[in-house]
């Protein structure tokens, strides 16, 4: 019974959290700006941002402090990561932190000044490096990473199977390298130590060739 109650409690403060949130990003929300001067905010606006700031910098505190420990305990084996992750599917971590994400994303698609005036999403970056440790515990994760790496544009060299098995077989790219060919105009790219080529993915981006 205790714990029924503790769960409904749990609950209850985890939709007024995710109320309050969904405020802050209604208010955030352009609509219509009138004579609005462009790059000049309301005093208001500022406000919300700063408690949109706030709000971020207190939920992504708590998830710093729960994700280590999720992982350290998620590791031990896969039912262990299944169990973790079905509890931290309930927590902030799992209600609040995806759909803020996205509204954050949503918010800098309409108003890149405004978001980076409020400052919300370097707080929001320092949490990436705790949930790729997480997530990088998933069964199966090498064949989600392989089949979302899969676009047109990329050497499909890698994901053949094939690639670092041998390593007389892996062709060693220097920095210099790198640099010296994307200054003749290709387009290459470190992810994980591997080099990518994802020049004829930059025509058909929709986000331009700075944040690629």
């Amino acid at each position: 019974m205790d714990l029924e109650h503790y769960n409904k409690e749990r609950s209850a403060s985890l939709d007024l959290l995710l109320r309050f949130q969904r405020l802050l990003v209604s208010k955030l929300y352009p609509g219509d700006c009138g004579g609005q001067v462009p790059n000049t905010y309301s005093p208001d606006l500022l406000g919300v941002g700063s408690l949109l700031k706030k709000y971020t910098a207190l939920l992504c505190t708590h998830i710093g402090d729960i994700l280590p420990v999720a992982t350290s305990i998620a590791s031990t084996s896969h039912r262990h990561f299944a169990e973790v992750s079905r509890v931290v599917d309930g927590d902030l971590t799992g209600i609040l932190l995806p759909e803020l994400v996205v509204s954050v994303v949503l918010l800098l698609s309409k108003n890149a000044g405004l978001m980076q005036e409020a400052g919300a999403i370097q707080l929001l970056a320092g949490l990436l490096e705790h949930l790729d440790r997480f997530n990088h515990l998933a069964p199966g994760k090498e064949r989600d990473d392989n089949e979302d790496l899969a676009w047109p544009g990329i050497m499909g060299s890698f994901f053949t199977g094939q690639s670092c098995r041998n390593n007389e077989e892996v062709t060693l790219i220097r920095k210099a390298d790198l640099e010296n060919h994307n200054k003749d105009g290709g387009f290459w790219t470190v992810i994980d130590g591997k080099v990518y080529d994802i020049k004829d993915f930059q025509t058909q981006s929709l986000t331009g060739s700075s944040i690629l």
